[in-house]
């Protein structure tokens, strides 16, 4: 997914002792449609554990990166989370 980095939350820990970084992604794209172009627009929420933190830390802030993860749900059930596991 392409998306920018629009927000940025304090680094924080796991018991572990991993770093763990949530931030919120913009994406902004155009998809085909039956006769029609469909332009996309959201936010979703993102986190980064491990090595990857250290990337969305220097990572200015509204500059596009490609990432890749998986989505899962947020802890409490409510929404979901993009976990990001690379960045390009």
């Amino acid at each position: 997914m392409t998306a920018r980095i629009v927000e940025r939350a304090a680094l924080r820990f796991t018991p572990a002792g991993l770093p763990v970084l949530d931030v919120s992604l913009r994406h902004e794209s155009e998809a085909s449609q039956p006769g029609s172009v469909r332009k996309l627009a959201f936010e979703i929420r993102g986190r980064a554990i491990g090595a990857v933190t250290e990337v969305l830390q220097r990572a200015e802030l509204g500059v596009e990166f490609s990432f890749a993860g998986f989505l899962g749900s947020q802890r409490n059930g409510r929404g979901i989370v993009f976990h990001i596991q690379t960045i390009v």
